[in-house]
């Protein structure tokens, strides 16, 4: 006795109206062809995500980062409502973390250059 596998079969014949016509995509949702799912609500997990680890002013990007798996978490629950109440708390808390961070940047630079222009003027005088 062989253990080989057995071969089998597989109707490869296109389908549509009556088993004949063209074959539908092997791939997303069924439906008609051309016609584009509803997207749902936005989660904005990688801007948070971004925000969480670059602009992080009084953990923002982190709380951010919390409503957006939330967001995410009622879409999957098939939650619209509840997916977009978090998504809209996610993009501005992002929106604020963004702002925040940027602004506390500029002025880290700013000041980063005014000390070392003055340590610079300091040694010239000594």
């Amino acid at each position: 006795m062989e253990s080989y596998p057995q071969p089998v079969g597989i109707n490869m014949q296109p389908y549509g109206k009556n088993g004949a016509g063209t074959p539908a995509p092997a791939y997303g949702p069924p439906g008609t062809a051309g016609e584009r799912p509803e997207p749902g609500p936005r989660d904005f997990v990688l801007w948070s995500l971004f925000n969480t680890l670059f602009c992080n002013p009084f953990c923002l990007g982190f709380i951010a980062l919390v409503f957006s798996v939330k967001a995410r978490d009622r879409k999957i629950a098939q939650d619209p409502a509840g997916a977009g109440s978090y998504g809209r708390k996610a993009k501005q808390l992002n929106i604020v973390a963004f702002c925040l961070g940027t602004v506390v940047t500029i002025i880290c630079l700013v000041f980063l250059v005014q000390s070392y222009k003055m340590m610079l003027e300091s040694m010239e005088h000594h």
